[in-house]
Formats: structure tokens, C-alpha cells, sequence
């Protein structure tokens, strides 16, 4: 048996990576903890994409298992305006809110919302459903404030998109496309005839988008290194 214990430590390693290989081929990634960023973060990152304009359901993933969950119908007419969902392996944490609390000014901002960041990705192509992944190019962003949670909104546009792609900061953008995403974030938790619990304390463009998603690496690497 001596031969087998040698043949196996010398090969561990070799070992390991075709486990490793044969496991990834048979479990799917967990789309917040296993899908990478990208190679060429922040300019281009990689998005998964929860819910898109034609859903009436809002969809968000579960993050205990990775899998798409139901987290409310639509009941009003507030339809998402792009493509919604999250960029992998971030987090707003403390990093977030620290530079939140720096770029607004604003004192009363406690915390990041605890959720990975989100991400607006416009294209010109009518996407049928979420579910999937995408290479999105940021532009801008959104910051949002939630009862005292920084919640930034990345503006991005699809890599090679016939139409958006030619749009390399959100001032570019036609105003009424600002408008209606801004709209939408205002609402999308509201009511009628509720109070307001959402503002949007910045418009920002590429380059702090840029820093946004550096800050959410770093508070993702601070509270999920491990992974």
C-alpha cells in the first residue's frame, strides 16, 4: 500500500483541481458567491439579473440557496424600467455607507442595505426573462437612501448593445430615461397614499460608479472572504 499513499500525496494537488472540476460541472454556482465579478471590474462587470420590464412579479435571489424566490407581486403599475439585479461578490456594508456618508454629505446615513449591489443594466433587446448573467459596462448610479441604509443603484448598459452601448456616462443619457429610473426607485416600495420611504440623495457618474463597486468588493471581501 506504501506505492498508493506515495502516488497519491505527490499528486494531492492534481487530485484536488479535477474534484474540484468535476464539482462545478455538476452543482451550479451560487449566482451571489460563485459567479466572478470579472476580469475587468469596474469598467465591465458581470451581472445577474433577477427581474426584467415584463415581469408583474418581483423576483429576488434567496440567498441561503441561490435560487430565484417570489418577493411580491406587482400590484401597481410600477414596472422596471431595465434589466435588475445584482453584481456577484459585492456587499454593501460599512465601506458603502462610509463613502455614501462622504459623497451626500449626509450624516444620517447608518448603514449599507446588507444586500449585494445593485445593478440597472438598459439594452435595447427585450430580455423574456431573469435568471441569467450578463456583461455590463457602469456609467452612473443612483444613490438611494432607505430609512437611513445606503441602497446605490449602478447604472450600466450592455456590453455591444445596438443602442446603449454608445452611452459611456449616465450624463449622456437622455434625461427622460434618468427620469424614469429615478421614478421607479421613488415608488417601487410605495403604496398609494403612503409616505415616501426612499430618496435619492445623489446622481453620479462613471467614475464614481467606479468607486461604488470598489467599496462593495471591499465590504464583500470583509464579511465573505472566507468563501
Amino acid at each position: 500500500m506504501g506505492w498508493l499513499i506515495t502516488f497519491a500525496t505527490k499528486n494531492s494537488s492534481t487530485i484536488k483541481r479535477n474534484v474540484q472540476l468535476a464539482l462545478k460541472s455538476v452543482y451550479k454556482s451560487h449566482p451571489w458567491h460563485g459567479i466572478p465579478l470579472g476580469d475587468n471590474a469596474p469598467h465591465t462587470v458581470t451581472a445577474f439579473i433577477e427581474i426584467v420590464p415584463t415581469d408583474t412579479v418581483k423576483y429576488e435571489i434567496d440567498k441561503t440557496t441561490g435560487y430565484l424566490k417570489i418577493d411580491r407581486p406587482q400590484k401597481y403599475s410600477n414596472i422596471v424600467p431595465a434589466l435588475y439585479g445584482f453584481v456577484p461578490k459585492t456587499y454593501c456594508g460599512d465601506a458603502i455607507a462610509d463613502y455614501a456618508r462622504q459623497q451626500s454629505g449626509r450624516a444620517d446615513i447608518k448603514e449599507g442595505d446588507g444586500d449585494p449591489l445593485d445593478i440597472c443594466v438598459l439594452c435595447e433587446s427585450t430580455i423574456p426573462h431573469g435568471d441569467l448573467i450578463c456583461q455590463a459596462i457602469p456609467i452612473g448610479g443612483l444613490r438611494l437612501i432607505d430609512k437611513g441604509e445606503a441602497d446605490d443603484k449602478i447604472i450600466a448598459v450592455l456590453k455591444d448593445d445596438l443602442l446603449y452601448s454608445k452611452y459611456k456616462d449616465i450624463t449622456e443619457l437622455p434625461q427622460s430615461v434618468v427620469n424614469r429610473l429615478q421614478h421607479y426607485f421613488l415608488t417601487y416600495k410605495n403604496l398609494p397614499g403612503e409616505p415616501m420611504t426612499c430618496e435619492i440623495a445623489n446622481v453620479y457618474g462613471r467614475e464614481e460608479a467606479h468607486q461604488v463597486i470598489r467599496h462593495s468588493v471591499t465590504d464583500y471581501l470583509n464579511n465573505f472572504g472566507m468563501l
